[in-house]
Formats: C-alpha cells, structure tokens, sequence
C-alpha cells in the first residue's frame, strides 16, 4: 500500500486505498475494516493525503511533514477522545502549528489517521516539486 493511493472521503470515517477511479466516483478500500465499496462522487468529496496541507505560523506544510515529525517523536499517541491531550501532544511534536486556524476536530483526525498508518506499515512520502509542478501542467 502506497501512500499516494490513500484518500479521505467526506461524511465517512477513517482512511480509504483507491482501487480505482469512475466517472461517477471510485472504489476505495478501507483501512479500516478492508471493506471494498463503491463512492459516489455525487454524495462525497474525495481528498488525497498528499495533497492536504496544515497550516503552520509560517508557510503551509504537507500532512506527510506532520506525520512525520509524530513518527520521530517519542510521545505516545494521545487518546483522540480527549481534546486537551491531543492540544497537548501536537504543541510539544509539531510546535509551529497554527492552533488558531487547525481546529480540534482536525487534529484528532490527523491522530486517528496516523494510528491507521501505522497500524498498515505505510510510510507517509512528500511529494516531489516535480510532481508539483506535473499535477499543475495538469490541471492548466
């Protein structure tokens, strides 16, 4: 499992491999439960993980950077249940987070997420300012 293939999907809990992309969605297996499902693009917005960024007091950094800095650290994860703790655990793991603009309810996101990773041995990547710049030339 790549770390590039993984997407979160609006209105629905936990991370998701994409198998496969429709017109209409895609096929996504979860990480949780490793149950295969059909997505429809009309009911649910689909993110990949490389591609969300986290705001920081300075410039906006990948997701992958924060998961990193957690996987170096040497504290536990907080329980993603208890707001305070988890306030707690990014101050002292990724301290130049913006704590005014990344809300708790992202922040427990992003530990939940990460105990999924770990839990599937996948190792977050930051993409490549080349692939950068293809996914521009892409999109223009």
């Amino acid at each position: 499992m790549e770390y590039s293939k993984l997407i979160s999907v609006s209105g629905m809990s936990g991370l998701f491999e994409l198998v496969t992309s429709k017109n209409d969605g895609a096929i996504a297996k979860s990480l949780e439960n490793n149950a295969t499902q059909f997505i429809s693009s009309r009911a649910h917005q689909f993110s990949h993980l490389e591609s969300i960024e986290v705001y920081t007091t300075h410039e906006n950094v990948f997701l992958a950077e924060v998961f990193i800095a957690m996987g170096k650290s040497k504290e536990a994860l907080p329980n993603e249940k208890d707001p305070k703790a988890v306030s707690a655990y990014y101050k002292k793991v990724f301290p130049k987070m913006d704590f005014e603009r990344v809300y708790g309810s992202d922040m427990k996101k992003m530990v939940k997420w990460y105990a999924q990773l770990k839990q599937h041995n996948v190792e977050p990547t930051i993409p490549s300012e080349d692939e950068e710049k293809e996914e521009e030339e892409e999109k223009a």
